[in-house]
């Protein structure tokens, strides 16, 4: 191994640490120029460890002033102090520790630890950031109650904030003020924060189940106060849901939600104190679409969750992350699904699932839900561990019933309230709960990979007997090239030829590798529903016609199959398509094709959100998935010679629903407004793929006209696509009336990056240059380059290999200032081996470029080297 290389760590390695930590005093006198922390931590050693055992710290970039046991200064001799911990000799069994460090916040681009945001103090310290603040045993289970005094100059920070309750305050004669909070429930350093600066907040109360009275507030800098009622009454529609569904109160008198402008991720669920990403706590119909309202009150959510399902039970290390990421995902799209329609929440999720996670399964980063091994635990904050976790929890509910599940979750928090534990700890509690023997479905713990399950029918009309015949295999991984087999529920129906239900639905249980189930009594050949309401996270196969898929698309009773239907026929008719034009042939849609989309579009007792979701085309990267090798441009031509055929098809019917759809009113997110407008936008798409400039108008006044900016949004992105005067005026316009709202020139920028037009790359090029774009800040570059390299495959993967260059540039850039945020936009390279040989090459070789830069971080590093092995 190179030097300065980051070394793999190893689940297998684990060891529990020498000493706990009773409690821990910190004191933090900030700064202009630099911070002064001083740590005071009761140390204790663990039963059975040795008495000469050191105390090992984490620390990095910190300066040391002063180190201090049991009151007595420590000598060079009694101490090891590197770059990244502090080793003290001599510990006695009980012993308390003064640490005094300096930090540097104002040059903190990392963005973790303690930094500054637009001039406000903020912490981010999740996984590894509290190291970067103190020396500390900066490990999640090491679990401590936490007293924290905050000083700083009144005048500028006037907002003092940290976890749990305040205690205590006052003025300082030098013209600083001071507060103390103390958070009574014992948490490991990563769910710490701290927050100064000069924010307003909006009040609101929550009385709980039991009658205590909780106060929330949000806090956010004075020009963004007026947009934080979503996000308030989102909060308190989290609270009773959580009441409601799990039996489960909040325990401090107040909750907190401070909104930052520069942060790595959505948000951070610190105990008591939230931080958000500012994108996901302001709204207002002018500024925000139905997706930002849906997305708000999801993490909103999310995080308020995780005061239990991360908080109170943690984990015991960073490889059963999914223990609480995976567990509170599920959650937060739980509420959402009560809240709103729960077959729309279900097929967003899953696509979303395919697009994202699925390629992650293909990729050189595949990696079980509970890893066994990573170099940088930031790059393992992943749609594997997020959103993959969700699915193996979803799948307990599925094999337990609901009640079942609730059931495990109260013995869960029954047994481990207060601690930190293992993913094993959760399936026990499952299945001694419900009397189950889950022992296999450890396997989805331990095991890489997508399951691929294959299914053929034989019915026998003489017996009335239908038979499922059903194989499951699951692909090599970098972990292990052969997998034993999963426990896999596969929800199933079989539809009669009037559509009705035969057998309702359901669930059975894969446990082999080869298994055969027969239904009964079966009055005639059905049509299998398979994987009803996507059961599991698998691949399935089963040879289907698209007579039997258009079927399905019209009388199946499972919303979420009646959608896969339509996937699945226009994913076969764009792979026969791809097939034809590389053997020359020509290209065209069959008319009972285009006959099954006018249907779903005419259909009126069909949900609006629904049909809008079911006349969505796979994605080019759904679709690039399954054609290996593939070839960008072809399968961005075919999917837009598919749109345009069935828009000069069903033209007459596209604008008359439009018309039908397109009335005024006042601006709600109900379920139903979203879906009409969801709709209808689905049907201005369709229609700006019409060369009629009669229709680049109708774009262009919806846009002037639209009362809020899910409809204005919309327009501009269809617009986006079409070399127009119209596109010109519409994008200045944007930019002229939000130039002074920083979130929503994201949207701006972002719309610019996935535009198909030829000069795409040179305008990008041109827009970082725009004064309103910042490197340093991670929404300003997840929306220009991440857009560009995320969701413009047809320009990033320019045969030229421009695309490439670009990226690997930037990553390189953002590396020396942010290696968290360059980890991420490097992701988009490490498929190079899907593509054919030319840009398989240059996607290679600007990995191979980005490898050999000097003093490249471990999170970098890590995501390269593995995709190059």
């Amino acid at each position: 191994m190179k030097q300065g290389q980051p070394q793999t760590i190893y689940l297998k390695d684990y060891c529990a640490p020498a000493y706990r930590v009773d409690a821990v005093s910190l004191v933090f006198e900030l700064g202009e120029e630099s911070t002064q922390v001083t740590c005071v931590a009761n140390y204790r050693r663990n039963a059975g460890v040795a008495t000469d055992a050191p105390l090992e710290l984490y620390g990095e970039r910190l300066e040391l002033l002063a180190l201090r046991v049991n009151g007595r200064t420590l000598t060079a001799d009694d101490y090891a102090l590197s770059d990244t911990d502090l080793r003290i000799f001599g510990m006695s069994a009980l012993a308390t520790v003064e640490i005094v460090t300096r930090i540097y916040p104002q040059k903190n681009t990392s963005l973790e630890g303690l930094y500054q945001s637009s001039g406000n103090f903020c912490t981010q310290c999740e996984a590894q950031g509290f190291r970067k603040i103190t020396y500390y045993p900066d490990r999640p289970d090491v679990m401590s109650v936490f007293t924290t005094q905050i000083l700083a100059d009144k005048a500028k920070y006037p907002v003092l904030l940290s976890n749990g309750n305040l205690t205590g305050s006052g003025d300082l004669p030098d013209g600083r003020h001071w507060a103390r909070w103390e958070d009574p429930f014992h948490k490991p350093a990563y769910l710490f924060a701290l927050v100064a600066g000069n924010l307003q907040h909006v009040e609101d109360h929550y009385t709980t189940l039991s009658g205590r009275d909780v106060t929330l507030r949000i806090y956010t800098e004075a020009h963004n106060i007026d947009k934080c009622d979503h996000a308030m009454q989102s909060l308190k529609r989290a609270m009773q849901w959580d009441e409601q569904r799990f039996g489960l109160e909040y325990d401090l008198d107040i909750y907190m939600v401070v909104a930052v402008d520069d942060f790595n991720m959505g948000a951070m669920e610190n105990k008591g104190l939230n931080v958000f990403n500012s994108k996901l706590v302001f709204a207002s119909p002018e500024t925000a679409t139905d997706g930002d309202y849906i997305a708000i009150e999801s993490v909103i959510g999310h995080e308020y969750f995780h005061n239990w399902t991360g908080n109170r039970v943690t984990c015991r290390d960073w490889f059963q992350l999914s223990l609480k990421e995976g567990l509170t995902v599920f959650r937060d799209q739980e509420f959402t699904s009560d809240l709103h329609s729960r077959a729309v929440k279900r097929i967003e999720d899953v696509r979303k699932l395919r697009t994202h996670q699925f390629a992650e399964d293909a990729s050189p980063m595949a990696h079980p839900i509970r890893p066994a091994a990573y170099m940088e635990i930031n790059n393992f904050y992943t749609m594997t561990v997020y959103e993959k976790g969700s699915e193996v929890v979803r799948m307990y509910q599925t094999l337990l019933g609901r009640d079942g599940f609730r059931n495990g979750m109260d013995l869960y928090f029954q047994r481990h309230d207060g601690q930190a534990v293992t993913t094993e700890d959760f399936l026990a509690a499952m299945a001694d709960a419900n009397g189950a023997d889950l022992a296999q479905f450890q396997r989805w713990y331990d095991q890489a990979g997508t399951p691929e399950v294959a299914v053929r029918m034989d019915y026998d009309a003489a017996a009335k007997t239908c038979t499922l015949h059903v194989t499951q295999n699951c692909p090599a991984t970098p972990e292990a090239a052969l997998k034993q087999p999963f426990l896999i529920p596969l929800a199933v129906g079989l539809l009669g030829s009037e559509g009705q239900d035969l057998v309702g639905t359901a669930v059975l249980k894969l446990t082999e590798s080869a298994q055969q189930f027969s239904f009964n009594d079966i009055p005639e050949m059905p049509v299998p529903s398979l994987l009803r309401g996507f059961s599991a996270p698998v691949r399935l196969s089963y040879p289907y016609t698209s007579a039997e898929l258009i079927f399905l698309m019209k009388h199946d009773s499972d919303a979420f199959n009646r959608w896969d239907a339509g996937q699945r026929l226009a994913m076969e008719t764009i792979l026969a398509m791809l097939a034809a034009q590389e053997r020359g042939e020509a290209c065209g849609l069959e008319h009972d094709f285009i006959s099954a989309y006018q249907a779903v579009l005419t259909d009126a007792n069909l949900d609006p959100a629904l049909r809008a979701e079911a006349m969505t085309l796979p994605s080019e990267a759904d679709i690039a998935e399954v054609a290996r090798p593939c070839d960008p441009e072809a399968i961005h031509a075919i999917r837009e010679l598919i749109y345009s055929t069935l828009a000069n098809a069903l033209r007459i019917d596209l604008e008359t629903l439009y018309d039908a759809l397109n009335t005024d009113g006042e601006y709600t997110v109900d379920a139903l407004s979203i879906g009409r407008r969801s709709l209808k936008n689905v049907c201005l798409d369709y229609l700006g793929r019409v060369k009629d400039e009669g229709i680049h108008a109708l774009c262009h006044q919806q846009y002037q006209e639209a009362g809020n900016m899910t409809d204005a949004l919309a327009a501009l992105a269809v617009l986006n696509r079409i070399q127009c005067p119209e596109r010109d005026a519409a994008l200045q316009h944007f930019h002229d009336r939000w130039q002074h709202d920083a979130l929503v020139m994201d949207k701006w920028f972002a719309v610019q990056a996935v535009s198909p037009l030829p000069e795409t790359l040179a305008e990008i090029q041109t827009l970082m240059q725009h004064p309103l774009f910042d490197l340093r800040n991670p929404n300003k570059v997840r929306a220009l380059i991440g857009s560009f390299a995320m969701r413009n495959p047809l320009h990033f993967h320019a045969q030229d290999g421009s695309g490439y260059v670009f990226l690997a540039d930037n990553v390189l850039q953002l590396d020396a200032m942010n290696p968290q945020i360059a980890s991420r936009m490097v992701r988009p390279l490490m498929s190079w081996r899907h593509y054919e040989p030319v840009r398989s090459g240059l996607m290679k070789a600007q990995l191979e470029r980005i490898q050999a830069q000097q003093g490249l971080s471990g999170d970098v590093f890590e995501i390269v080297s593995k995709s190059l092995t």
